[in-house]
């Protein structure tokens, strides 16, 4: 006797060896033996023998017509053997029944299983819907073969132009559009946004590293709708000077400028101007808002995604010509020892006389020209004499910064300023501290602390960045963060340090300077009518929120001068290249600012200058190869070398992370202004003073 029985969903066949009680010990087709429950069996029979009922059944099955089948079986519940005659004709034969038997489980939108060879028909209207769900199915993977077979090619589809930055930054994974571009990814080896620029869907790596950052970080785009600038107030008093700003060429949110007066008792009084929109922005109006979403400007080479509106910018940038509005610190100085006799801060009016750009200075202002008093230039006396403050500056801070048990500052390493036009990358080197570059740093320094000192001193909050002093190993004490209240800056060599003097591109200047004007303007009551009070939960909530924009700012600035390094390579057709050793395996190459690490680097001495044959670079992943060329016999360690990398690392003013590029400077003005902190700040990503 032959058993046609049901195990564990699945139908089989065998012939029965012996039966015990409830049980039969069955012999598969394969041979192998099982034991079978009476309540599992559906068929017994003698013929045909159970590997031909196999396939008998399997072909009935094939031809049952379900329609007709789900017609006959009416809407009653029904076992298999009763539904064979009515659909037969007669008593379904051992083959039949079993076809029956494979054609009902097989088609669960037809016939729901109600037991053991037990179904019922499904009704009318759930049978329609499946069937027109079962359609859609088959249309939809009609159309997503479609689909696959275009992005093979090298196509677009159509439906998917409308929506490539979701495809690639948020997909939905259960749309026919991100199923196709899967499947033909996984068809072609490749990842998503490789087969978008190979279909023109991203035109660029550089479109697809901006797109990506603009879809995470600016979904409703990065432009402003039509806004009015607001005015400043109509009595602001008129500055007797005639106030300079230094900066890139490239600048356009000038947001400082400079004057020297010789007064009549010998005493000098220097001026440090910042643009002053808090004057006419106010706490939680239209534009405060627009300000506070973007928290600063983004910069990246040859381009920049502005905190305000360009209007805006255009009527409290310190354009030359005109009189801006602006908050000014005077400090007076006794020119025997340049110590500062005293200092005051107003708002008024400051008028402009010239913006000089390091590309028209940068030749002639130097050590020796200060020294020598040669060349001619604009404000060249004005010039001296700051130079002269600067370096008394910079002393004071160094003594200071000593005194916290740290190292004094190196500037042997250099700067790198980048210039795009017409997608042709042009890299600067710039030595730091060049006599333009520390004096706006080391002016703003004074001016942070100074600022930063008022605001303590009227008890008035602030935001504030504090390095040491905190608890952990060492860098953790030396990692810089952002307080509320007046707190050393190590690294700097301050006893306070808050950023003010970028209200144009960075919003917690603007929030300073908010806090400021109180103070400057209202004395001891200050802290009544100031923005923000003590402990004030919504200066928190901006300090965090900043906190978080900045780092996604400095990190897309990061992989967009990797990404222009990287086409410089291409641009210039350089194959051989020189490098300087950081440590160990890192290297930075000697014309472009791009560190890479070299796998099984010989040990040399940091600083030191070797040859490197470079393989091969990838502008999406932002990946490059080399290979070591040449160590020469004689290891001369380059002057700009960056032999303070490892220092600097675990005192906190690099990246402990070769990977990483240093801490970014935000904008090409900015290059020297943020050496200092630059030079004392931790392994994040840090950005840089001002």
């Amino acid at each position: 006797m032959n058993l046609f029985f049901e195990e564990s969903g699945d139908f089989k066949v065998g012939t029965v060896l012996a039966q015990a009680g409830e049980a039969y010990q069955v012999e598969m087709v394969s041979g192998k033996r099982t034991k079978v429950k009476v309540k599992d069996v559906l068929l017994q029979y003698d013929k045909p023998l159970p590997a031909q009922l196999q396939e008998q059944a399997k072909a009935v099955a094939a031809e049952i017509d379900l329609d007709f089948l789900w017609e006959v079986a009416g809407q009653e519940e029904f076992g298999f053997a009763e539904l064979g005659a009515e659909y037969f004709g007669h008593a379904a034969l051992p083959f039949e029944a079993a076809g029956l038997i494979l054609a009902l489980h097989t088609a669960p939108v037809y016939f729901y299983k109600k037991g053991r060879g037990r179904y019922k028909a499904a009704p009318e209207a759930s049978l329609k819907a499946a069937l027109a769900g079962i359609e859609k199915k088959k249309q939809q993977a009609l159309v997503q073969a479609e689909y696959v077979e275009q992005l093979k090619a090298n196509q677009l589809p159509a439906s998917m132009q409308g929506m490539v930055l979701q495809l690639l930054f948020k997909p939905d994974k259960n749309t026919l559009e991100y199923k196709a571009l899967d499947a033909a990814c996984n068809e072609l080896h490749s990842n998503p946004a490789r087969l978008m620029l190979a279909t023109g869907g991203i035109a660029t790596p550089k479109d697809l590293h901006l797109s990506k950052f603009l879809f995470e970080n600016f979904p409703k785009g990065a432009g402003f709708a039509p806004m009015a600038a607001p005015a400043a107030p109509a009595n602001l008093p008129l500055a007797e000077v005639a106030a300079f700003s230094i900066d890139d060429v490239t600048t356009t949110e000038i947001d400082d400028a400079f004057s020297v007066v010789t007064q009549a008792d010998g005493m000098l009084r220097v001026g440090i101007h910042i643009a002053a929109p808090g004057l006419a922005i106010r706490p939680d109006d239209a534009i405060d808002k627009l300000a506070r979403a973007r928290m600063s400007t983004v910069y990246m080479p040859g381009d920049k995604i502005t905190m305000l509106p360009d209007d805006i910018v255009a009527a409290f940038t310190l354009a030359e010509g005109r009189n801006c509005p602006a908050l000014s610190l005077y400090a007076t100085l006794d020119p025997a020892d340049w110590s500062v006799v005293k200092t005051e801060t107003r708002a008024e009016l400051v008028p402009i006389a010239a913006n000089l750009r390091h590309n028209d200075l940068d030749e002639l202002v130097n050590e020796e020209t200060l020294a020598s008093g040669a060349g001619e230039y604009p404000h060249k006396a004005e010039l001296a004499l700051l130079w002269q403050w600067a370096q008394q500056l910079e002393a004071g801070r160094m003594k200071k910064r000593e005194g916290f048990g740290l190292k004094p500052e190196q500037n042997n390493r250099v700067d790198f300023n980048f210039y795009v036009e017409n997608d042709v990358v042009t890299v600067a080197r710039r030595k730091r501290g060049a006599p333009l570059d520390k004096i706006v740093a080391e002016l703003m320094i004074f001016a942070n602390s100074s600022w930063g000192k008022m605001m303590h001193e009227h008890g008035v909050p602030g935001i504030y960045r504090s390095q040491g002093g905190g608890t952990g190993g060492w860098a953790a004490k030396m990692q810089v963060r952002m307080v509320t209240h007046a707190a050393p800056h190590q690294g700097l060599g301050v006893d306070q340090y808050a950023w003010s003097t970028s209200p144009l591109r960075r919003y917690t200047d603007l929030v300073n300077q908010w806090q400021i004007l109180a103070c400057a303007e209202h004395g001891v009551t200050a802290p009544l009518v100031a923005p923000f009070k003590p402990r004030d939960a919504n200066l928190f909530a901006i300090v965090s929120a900043f906190d978080a924009a900045y780092a996604a700012y400095n990190d897309f600035q990061s992989n967009m001068e990797r990404y222009w390094c990287l086409r410089w390579l291409g641009q210039e057709n350089a194959r051989q290249v020189e490098a300087v050793v950081l440590k160990d395996e890192v290297l930075r190459l000697v014309d472009i600012p791009l560190v890479i690490r070299l796998p099984g680097m010989p040990q040399v001495a940091r600083g030191a200058q070797v040859k490197l044959d470079i393989l091969r670079w990838d502008e999406v992943d932002l990946s490059i190869e080399a290979r070591l060329l040449e160590i020469p016999s004689t290891l001369e360690v380059a002057p700009d070398a960056e032999l303070d990398y490892e220092d600097e690392a675990e005192a906190g003013g690099l990246p402990l992370d070769p990977e990483a590029t240093p801490e970014q400077v935000n904008t090409p003005e900015d290059a020297a202004v943020e050496v200092a902190e630059l030079a004392s700040e931790t392994v994040s990503t840090e950005p840089a003073v001002e």
